[in-house]
């Protein structure tokens, strides 16, 4: 009995020892709620920054399989039609390619001007690495493009052109303000699914495209098929007619404690993403928004059943909750040292926290309204066009970090204002505010230092 006792001792004894050492410490650690918490995070952080650069959603289904949008990008050369898409007409309408993707001989050539920018072959190699931001070629094991595909990382992801122009390290959440998507999508050979989706001609699904212009899309469009704005209206005068209805591509970062997303407050940012990956990027999955059954007001998307999408297999559904948390993760960037008036800013914030009254809706540090941040047109002294191709009809608050990465463009959904300062006058005057050109001039610089 003793010498059972001493050997059941021994082994509590060595057991004690072990788990007091670091590995036996750590075992405990990995045990813990705390931990699983952690490596949850990293895990989901990592996943989502993956799906966000490179899944399609088998989209390619779509863009390379129906409108056959990669046989415009190799060109006849490969196989496909016309002359092809070379790097500098890639770059031309706004596509970005990431430096830390290619081979280093690669980055050399590149940096020594040693590559044709004007070989569409040169498209595909940079294809074949994922370099491209937001698209990817699926090929035939050869140098032929089978089809083509798009990510989230599109439209909202740019580069630091570290290289050269449109060339650098990625920026995941960036606005894509050069990113012409309406004249990339126009360059597809067959446009029949929009055509028969709209029931007008594809010449006029390619008029409509190239409407939009650089750092715009029309998510609705396929919903209701409005095209164009008749009036745009800011303070009671019409400064546009026949405006597109295609709003500017918002950036995707600073969205943590955010509650509606897109500028016309649809829905979380999880149920954009399932939104856009459904029915925008045309992936296979799941989607319900019984919204869309209203036919008075989206009379295509009720035609077509988009409020209630089931495919087999949901490519989709299981990859929003990293992608989700991928997205909370990226910060609003902070302005670059000399990028804006330091004592004017700090003028500013007193202006933008006092008499202008922006942070009554502009909360700090969100920078929009805790809670349902929305607003009626007649509020904000706009036109409510865009707010009327939305369930709620209104326009959101949105939030301010990080202006000074999406000044090109201009400002509000459908860029109407070029500059911030042009913002500024249209609230001084809708809400009679009495700001001085130097308030003015003050408030300015401080939006720039958010």
């Amino acid at each position: 009995m003793r010498a059972k006792f001493v050997a059941i001792a021994t082994v509590v004894l060595a057991g004690a020892l072990f788990l007091a050492s670091p590995v036996g410490s750590r075992i405990i650690k990995l045990l813990s709620w705390d931990e699983q918490i952690e490596a949850n995070a990293e895990k989901m952080l990592g996943e989502g920054r993956q799906t966000f650069r490179f899944d399609t959603f088998g989209d390619e289904a779509f863009w390379g399989g129906m409108l056959q949008l990669h046989q415009a990008i190799q060109g006849a050369q490969f196989g496909g039609v016309g002359p092809g898409l070379s790097p500098s007409a890639a770059l031309a309408l706004g596509l970005k390619v990431d430096v830390d993707a290619l081979p280093s001989n690669v980055v050399q050539q590149l940096r020594h001007g040693r590559v044709d920018l004007n070989d569409p072959a040169v498209t595909l190699l940079l294809l074949r690495h994922d370099a491209v931001l937001g698209v990817k070629g699926f090929f035939n094991g050869g140098n032929t493009l089978q089809s083509v595909g798009i990510t989230c990382a599109l439209c909202h992801s740019t580069v630091d052109d570290s290289l050269t122009t449109g060339v650098g390290h990625r920026l995941d959440g960036w606005a894509s303000r050069d990113l012409n998507v309406g004249e990339i999508v126009a360059l597809a050979p067959d446009l029949s699914p929009f055509s028969n989706l709209l029931g007008v001609s594809q010449d006029t699904v390619r008029t409509v495209l190239r409407s939009w212009g650089p750092g715009k899309f029309d998510a609705e469009l396929i919903l209701d098929g409005k095209a164009f704005n008749p009036q745009q209206i800011s303070n009671g005068v019409v400064t546009g007619t026949n405006v597109s209805a295609a709003t500017l591509i918002p950036p995707a970062f600073g969205l943590a404690g955010v509650n509606l997303h897109t500028w016309t407050g649809w829905g979380s940012v999880t149920h954009w993403n399932a939104f856009v990956a459904n029915l925008e990027m045309h992936g296979s999955g799941t989607f319900f928004d019984p919204r869309l059954n209203d036919a008075a007001k989206f009379p295509i998307a009720a035609a077509n059943g988009f409020g209630n999408v089931r495919n087999t297999p949901d490519l989709i559904t299981p990859k929003l909750p990293a992608l989700h948390f991928y997205q909370l993760a990226i910060p609003a960037p902070q302005p670059p040292s000399g990028s804006f008036d330091s004592a004017a800013a700090s003028r500013g914030q007193v202006v933008f926290d006092t008499k202008a009254q922006c942070d009554s809706c502009h909360v700090p540090p969100l920078f929009t309204e805790p809670g349902w941040n929305m607003h009626t047109p007649a509020q904000i002294c706009v036109d409510d066009f865009q707010a009327k191709r939305s369930p709620d009809e209104h326009y959101r608050t949105s939030p301010l970090k990080g202006l000074w990465t999406h000044q090109k463009g201009g400002f509000f959904h459908d860029g109407r204002f070029p500059t911030l300062l042009d913002v500024v006058n249209h609230y001084n005057t809708c809400f009679g505010l009495g700001l001085t050109n130097q308030e003015k001039s003050d408030l300015v610089e401080y939006l720039k230092s958010l």
